[in-house]
């Protein structure tokens, strides 16, 4: 794997369906999305391919950073492939890949996040999904 690339794999105990569907409805995605303190005042999705994205990260200053970009592929409920651009990150835009498979304790989770610019960006991108995918698992616990 390139370098400037990520992965990620992780377990949510909770049906796919429903793991799928918090991640792609915008009232549902509200409620988990951002890590941290971050919060997702905004979400709007157009959930089919060629459809767009638009994501707000409010930080606890107030301030919002966006993130946009175009689903690619829309495979409901085994895979989201999206272009990415985050507002305060200059740049091409990079690719997210989720898969989400069966398992026996409820969904695994395996996302790939590549063309990231730097080792440093990627780092940073790395804690943004882990503390996303904690409040999602938190969200979903049984």
């Amino acid at each position: 794997m390139n370098p400037t690339a990520l992965a990620l794999t992780r377990l949510i105990k909770a049906p796919r369906e429903k793991v799928f569907a918090a991640w792609t409805t915008p009232e549902t995605l509200k409620k988990w999305w951002g890590p941290g303190p971050v919060t997702c005042p905004e979400a709007h999705i157009d959930l089919r391919e060629g459809g767009e994205y638009r994501i707000a990260n409010q930080e606890t200053d107030g301030s919002i950073t966006w993130i946009s970009g175009r689903f690619e592929r829309v495979r409901v409920p085994e895979q989201l492939v999206y272009t990415w651009n985050v507002s305060i990150v200059p740049g091409s835009p990079t690719l997210v890949t989720l898969d989400f498979f069966e398992h026996p304790e409820g969904t695994e989770i395996v996302l790939k996040h590549e063309r990231l610019a730097d080792a440093a960006i990627r780092d940073m991108h790395l804690q943004g999904w882990n503390g996303c995918i904690d409040k999602l698992e938190a969200l979903l616990a049984p």
